[in-house]
C-alpha cells in the first residue's frame, strides 16, 4: 500500500493515527485517490471500505481537487449522496467543503488554508483525545476500570458513574469509524459528572453508569471503518465472542452479566440517512407491551430533550432477522429485558436541521450526548429507579 506520494507540489499523506487512504496519481494541483479497505493486524484486506482520513500539503496557497475514484464501489455508495467531507488544518475546527458526487467519483473541492490541510469521512476522534477523556473523567469522580485488552493490545476501559442500584450500560465506537459515537460519549461525560446540576447529581444516585468510550481501539488506530484488528465486525459477535476474534466483545460482555442490566445504549452513525434516531427490540421474541411502551416514552422524551432526535425515519424493525441476537443492543435486550436501543447519528447532516458550514459534527453529537441523560434520567423515574 502507498501511504504517501510526491508529484511537483502536492503531497498526500495518511500516516498517523486513523489515517487512510490510497494514492493512485498526483500532480501540481488534483489528485486521484482511493479509499481502502479496513485491514487487519496481518495486514491482509477486508470486506468494509469507506472510511477516509489523509493530509493534504503543498497546495497551501491554491487549494487542490481531489477525487476519490471509487466512491462508486465503496460498501455504502449512496452516502455519498449529498454529503460533504471535512477539513481542517489546525485539527482543532473541521468544517464541511465543497463536495460533488457523480455515481462513481467523488470530487472534493480543497479550498486554500493557512497550513497542510486534513480531510476525514467524518470529525476524527483520536486515541489521544481518548486517553485524555479518561483521565479528565477520573479527575472529575469517574472510576476508571480495565475490563481487558485488544488484539493488538490496547486497554479496554470502562468509566464508572454513580452510585445507584440500577446499572445503565452504554457503548460507543463498536464501528471505529463511527467517529461521531466518542464525541457523543465525551458530551454525556461532560455533563454526567457535573457536581452543579441537580439532574446530573440525581442521576448518579439513582443509577450507576458503565460507560465504554470505545469498544474497538485497534480498529480506530488503524483507520478502519468497521472491524477490529482481527477483521471482526464487534457488532456481530455479542452471541458468541471470542478471546481469538473479538476479546473486547466478550471482556464488556463478561462485565455486563456481572453487574447485569437496567437500561443499554449502543451509539453508532449511520452513512445512508440523514436524521438523528434510535432503533429498538421490537423483533425479538417476547417482546411486549411493556417493552413497547418504555421504547415508546423514551423517545418521546428524547424528542423533548434534543432539536436534534426525532422518530418518523429510522430503520424498518424487519432490518435485522438472521443474526438479530449477535448484534450488542438486541443481545442485551432479549438478555436483560430491559430498554435496549441502538442510536444512530448520520456522516451527512441532520436533514431536519441542517448546518452547511459544519454539517453534523463532533459538538452537536457531544450536545446529543448530553441530552440523552433527560430521556435517560425520565426512564430510570418511570421505572422505578431507587437510590
Amino acid at each position: 500500500m502507498r501511504r504517501a506520494a510526491s508529484f511537483n507540489d502536492m503531497q498526500v499523506s495518511s500516516g498517523f493515527d486513523s489515517g487512510a487512504i490510497e494514492v493512485v496519481k498526483c500532480d501540481a494541483s488534483r489528485a486521484d485517490l482511493a479509499i481502502r479497505r479496513d485491514v487487519s493486524s496481518d495486514g491482509s484486506a477486508g470486506e468494509f471500505l469507506q472510511w477516509f482520513h489523509f493530509r493534504v500539503s503543498g497546495v497551501e496557497r491554491s487549494g487542490a481537487e481531489l477525487r476519490i475514484v471509487n466512491a462508486g464501489s465503496t460498501t455504502y455508495p449512496d452516502g455519498w449522496r449529498g454529503y460533504h467531507a471535512v477539513a481542517s488544518w489546525d485539527r482543532l475546527r473541521w468544517e464541511r467543503i465543497p463536495t460533488r458526487y457523480d455515481g462513481q467519483i467523488l470530487t472534493i473541492d480543497l479550498p486554500p488554508a493557512p497550513g497542510p490541510s486534513y480531510i476525514a469521512y467524518f470529525e476524527p476522534y483520536s486515541w489521544e483525545r481518548h486517553l485524555m477523556l479518561l483521565a479528565d473523567s477520573v479527575v472529575r469522580g469517574a472510576q476508571l476500570r480495565r475490563l481487558g485488552a485488544s488484539i493488538q493490545g490496547r486497554d479496554i476501559d470502562e468509566l464508572v458513574v454513580g452510585q445507584g442500584r440500577r446499572p445503565v450500560w452504554i457503548i460507543a465506537r463498536q464501528h471505529p469509524g463511527e467517529t461521531m459515537a466518542e464525541w457523543f460519549v465525551d458530551g454525556l461525560l461532560q455533563r454526567l459528572l457535573r457536581t452543579d446540576q441537580e439532574l446530573s447529581e440525581e442521576l448518579r444516585q439513582l443509577a450507576t453508569f458503565h460507560i465504554i468510550p470505545n469498544m474497538n481501539p485497534d480498529g480506530s488506530v488503524l483507520g478502519n471503518l468497521r472491524t477490529n484488528a482481527a477483521g471482526a465486525n464487534l457488532n456481530r459477535e455479542w452471541l458468541a465472542p471470542s478471546v481469538e476474534r473479538s476479546p473486547e466483545v466478550k471482556c464488556v460482555r463478561d462485565a455486563m452479566h456481572a453487574t447485569g442490566c437496567d437500561a443499554f445504549f449502543d451509539i453508532h452513525g449511520d452513512e445512508n440517512l440523514p436524521y438523528v434516531f434510535v432503533a429498538g427490540c421490537e423483533m425479538l421474541p417476547g417482546f411486549g407491551g411493556r417493552h413497547a411502551a418504555e421504547q415508546d416514552a423514551f423517545s418521546a422524551d428524547f424528542r423533548s430533550a434534543s432539536p436534534d432526535f426525532q422518530s418518523e425515519h429510522g430503520y424498518h424493525a424487519s432490518k435485522y432477522r438472521d443474526d438479530v441476537l449477535k448484534l450488542a443492543s438486541k443481545y442485551a435486550g432479549h438478555t436483560f429485558q430491559c430498554l435496549s436501543l441502538t442510536l444512530e447519528m448520520p456522516f451527512k447532516d441532520n436533514a431536519n436541521a441542517p448546518d452547511a458550514q459544519f454539517g453534523w459534527s463532533g459538538g452537536r453529537s457531544a450536545q446529543l450526548g448530553a441530552a440523552i441523560l433527560d430521556p435517560i434520567y425520565r426512564h430510570l423515574k418511570r421505572t422505578g429507579a431507587g437510590a
